[in-house]
């Protein structure tokens, strides 16, 4: 996400960090190389004349250019600009005090809009609500069954009518299911063209005054680039929108859509879909997503991903288990699947400040992280309990049973005894950081 832009920046920003004197040619040599990485990443060119123009115009005032920390405070113009033009603040939905909410989803045919919908839909029920799915796309049967499958997998109800073609009586009808069943949110997937076209436009005008949604989300693919300003353009005025999605936006290294598409149409960027999982989607935060570009970090992203996967109570019995030194292969288990539910390794190790470029193109085998999981459930009950009862007979049938041999699961137990170790030492004060078992191999 991000990965062309974000090091051309980081690059710049480097230069000026250390800088305790900067001239006003020297600022300019740099907005120059600015302006060509936002280009170079496929932002829009009166998007970048503005942003570079009010950088100058804030790096070039006394207070600036006579501090003791110019570079720095460069460096902060760019972040606080940045921020500006992804949107300056994180915006929620349009809730309803009289539910129920509907969103109706709207943009081209392959922009994920199913997609997200169950995406959507997952993230609506963590937050507590309870949201059904109206199956509007009648040209495109694949995506009823998509919607029915998704709907399916999350517990989700989703509403069709596979016979019918009239999307304003599917929708109404929709609702009204909606609301017998006490659902609060209803999400509208509706259908898309390969082009903008009167036909589509006029449908979605013909459905958004028939059912009247407290909120059109348009869905981009942030893989058009360039493109995706004049989808948002023509959208906004034919339709009017009231935010939007970015799909596929872990797929998009240069990010000009991005970067283009909320200063031009003046709606919020709301989520950013980063990956193929239905957890994979995220409130979009411009403070924190500038931060990333500018390889500062996203410490705060990070917090909100630990906090979704670990409960306060949880935290506090495990505690409780360590000290007692009672953490068992099971525990160990259950926390290896809160970290896979946190995201990829990679992924989260992006969200540290300061790690260098090198670390964050390590190439990462989380196909170890299956491997132990193998190991573990090929064990019985009382062996994940007690490891020590792991003869030799016993070891040999553990590995034939995960796909490893006896010296991977000696190797696996023999780390995991030590991080029992540790981990008591620990909290008895001596500071020692246990490595967890497995995680030497994941890194290629």
């Amino acid at each position: 996400m991000f990965e062309s832009l974000s090091d051309k920046l980081q690059n710049v920003m480097k230069k000026l960090k250390g800088q305790t004197r900067i001239s006003e040619k020297e600022l300019k040599e740099m907005l120059r190389e600015v302006k060509l990485a936002l280009l170079e990443a496929d932002v829009n060119y009166k998007v970048v004349k503005d942003f570079v123009a009010s950088i100058e115009e804030k790096a070039l005032g006394e207070d600036v250019m006579k501090s003791l920390t110019p570079g720095q405070q460069v460096v902060k113009i760019v972040r606080d600009e940045l921020t500006n033009l992804l949107g300056d603040t994180n915006s929620g939905l349009n809730f309803s005090s009289n539910p129920p909410t509907i969103i109706m989803l709207v943009g081209l045919q392959g922009s994920g809009k199913t997609t997200l919908c169950g995406k959507l839909s997952n993230y609506l029920r963590k937050q507590g609500k309870k949201p059904f799915m109206v199956a509007c796309d009648v040209y495109r049967p694949a995506a009823i069954n998509q919607l029915e499958t998704l709907g399916k997998s999350l517990g989700v109800d989703v509403y069709s009518e596979k016979d019918s073609k009239d999307v304003v009586k599917i929708a109404k009808n929709g609702i009204k299911e909606a609301q017998s069943k006490l659902c609060n949110v209803v999400l509208i997937d509706t259908a898309g063209r390969l082009q903008i076209d009167e036909t589509l436009m006029n449908e979605l005008v013909e459905l958004k005054q028939a059912v009247r949604p407290h909120e059109i989300m348009l869905v981009i693919d942030a893989m058009v680039g360039q493109e995706a300003v004049n989808v948002a353009q023509t959208f906004n005025e034919k339709l009017g929108i009231d935010s939007i999605t970015m799909s596929k936006l872990d797929s998009d290294s240069r990010g000009g859509a991005a970067l283009s598409v909320k200063s031009i149409t003046k709606k919020p960027i709301k989520f950013a879909s980063v990956g193929e999982k239905l957890s994979d989607l995220e409130p979009f935060y411009p403070d924190r997503l500038a931060s990333r570009i500018l390889g500062m970090g996203d410490v705060l992203s990070i917090i909100d991903k630990a906090e979704e996967a670990y409960k306060e109570e949880e935290a506090i019995e495990l505690e409780k288990k360590i000290r007692k030194n009672e953490f068992t292969l099971d525990d160990y288990l259950q926390q290896m699947k809160k970290i896979r539910k946190m995201g990829s390794f990679k992924q989260l190790i992006a969200m540290i400040p300061g790690v260098p470029k090198e670390l964050k193109d390590i190439d990462i085998d989380e196909k170890q992280l299956l491997r132990i999981d193998a190991i573990i459930t090929s064990m019985t009950k009382e062996e994940r309990q007690n490891p020590k009862i792991l003869n030799a007979s016993r070891r040999q049938r553990i590995a034939k049973g995960s796909g490893n041999k006896v010296q991977d699961i000696n190797r696996f137990i023999d780390q995991f005894t030590q991080m029992q170790k540790m981990m008591k030492s620990m909290m008895n004060g001596n500071g020692k950081y246990p490595k967890m078992p497995g995680m030497n191999n994941l890194f290629k």
